[in-house]
């Protein structure tokens, strides 16, 4: 371990491993350490189910109606990826999908009054839905062809908006109700919260043009979720970085960070000592660089039935939207299955997750349990949101955020970009990655 390294990559969270790829792809000599024994960190999949109640301090074992303990691959963090998103884009450029297999996820639902509905995002959909009256469809389908035909290149598409328009006037402006934009603004453009609706138009369209790009390339959800859970995933992109030259060393305690004129230059275990130029962490190995921003309630609950009102689906997401509830933020669902190779066979894992807002987190996310029943059994968590304070330009430590409540991996996608641009200068260029791979996989990787 005495040796000398562009960078050292502290946590194997999903962030952390797609960022050493990333770097060994480049070319920089990377060292990946992490204080557990198993990847995934914070995003890890629990096997065998045993370790959940370990984890979770539940007393016994799992009772037996629950099936072989190593059919469970159990998720701490829910998340989907859409089939057009950031992360797509990464697997495919720079072919971790080699040591993948995905499903799609079968329906993208909505919570209303108290019922759920399918969410409508065609045209076709939209006529047919009982999510809105007649005239509101005609509305909303008004808007959809707007939203299809925008490019901010063209002035024609945009109907008198500019950059500048707030979103709030163009909802204004096709005179859709409260409970469209709800639904709009929540399930198709995936805002956790209604901050957008004063924000410029563009974002919003863009967001709800990839949601539908996304459904168009499988048809039934906009989603994607890989065979044997969330924890593949980091897997994956450490396999890349191990191609192009990455050392990996898990199960490694991690006794200081070393820092020489608040600069980072090496990290210590069992008494030797790594040096680097650059250093890459979650929260958990800089707590003294962080903030809390917050906290995130998740429920992981095993069910023996799909959810109801939801066509008997094995797997779904389901948005309870703010103003429904009134609340500040959303709430979610997300559900997968034994379909999905994370299950024993006939049981589900559906896992409801929102930003905290009051002193009885578990009370919060009342709406998405009562959902779920009959539940099986539940483990709640409630995790601390930590974003660096430290933005790594004069020490060289670039920290990770924690994950969000979103159910899907945008977010953590804009995290990994913002961290590449602090640390080499120049913004992700998803073209470079493709010459990056083609350097080392050739021909083969077209």
């Amino acid at each position: 371990m005495n040796d000398e390294y562009d960078v050292i990559v502290l946590g194997t969270g999903l962030t952390e491993c797609i960022l050493c790829g990333i770097m060994s792809v480049k070319g920089k000599k990377v060292l990946h350490m992490d204080r557990n024994s198993y990847y995934g960190g914070e995003s890890a999949s629990i096997t065998p189910l045993e370790d959940l109640f370990k984890r979770f301090n539940l007393p016994g074992k799992p009772p037996e109606s629950m099936g072989r303990s190593r059919d469970w691959n159990v998720d701490l963090v829910p998340k989907f990826l859409l089939a057009n998103g950031q992360l797509v884009r990464m697997l495919l450029i720079t072919q971790v999908t080699r040591y993948l297999d995905f499903k799609v996820i079968e329906g993208s639902y909505v919570y209303k009054a108290g019922k759920i509905y399918k969410v409508p995002s065609t045209e076709t959909e939209a006529l047919a839905s009982s999510l809105m009256g007649l005239f509101e469809k005609r509305r909303f389908k008004n808007f959809l062809v707007f939203v299809s035909n925008f490019d901010e290149n063209n002035p024609k598409t945009m109907e008198g908006f500019d950059s500048q328009t707030k979103m709030r006037e163009v909802f204004k402006k096709f005179n859709l109700s409260s409970d469209v934009v709800d639904f709009i603004g929540h399930s198709l453009a995936l805002y956790r919260t209604d901050d957008y609706l004063d924000m410029s138009c563009i974002h919003t369209i863009q967001r709800i043009k990839l949601y539908s790009e996304s459904l168009a390339r499988y048809g039934k959800s906009p989603y994607l979720y890989p065979l044997y859970g969330l924890g593949e995933l980091p897997q994956g992109f450490a396999r890349l970085s191990a191609i192009y030259g990455g050392t990996y060393m898990l199960n490694k305690p991690i006794e200081e960070i070393v820092m020489e004129n608040g600069k980072v230059v090496g990290v210590k275990s069992q008494g030797e000592t790594a040096r680097c130029k650059q250093l890459i962490c979650d929260p958990s190995y800089f707590m003294d660089r962080v903030i809390n921003a917050g906290k995130v309630i998740r429920a992981i609950c095993i069910l023996s039935h799909p959810i109801c009102n939801t066509s008997d689906v094995n797997s779904c997401q389901i948005i309870i939207p703010q103003n429904q509830v009134n609340r500040k933020h959303d709430i979610y669902v997300c559900m997968i299955s034994f379909a999905h190779n994370v299950a024993a066979e006939g049981k589900y894992i559906a896992i409801a997750s929102t930003t905290v807002e009051t002193n009885d987190p578990e009370k919060e996310i009342k709406p998405a349990l009562d959902l779920l029943e009959p539940i099986e059994q539940k483990f709640i968590s409630v995790s601390d949101q930590f974003v660096p304070q430290d933005m790594g330009e004069e020490s060289q430590v670039f920290i990770s955020r924690s994950y969000d409540a979103t159910t899907h991996f945008e977010t953590t996608c804009d995290d990994i970009k913002d961290i590449y641009r602090r640390m080499t200068g120049s913004d992700f260029n998803f073209a470079e990655m493709e010459r990056g791979k083609k350097d080392i996989y050739g021909d083969a990787a077209e």
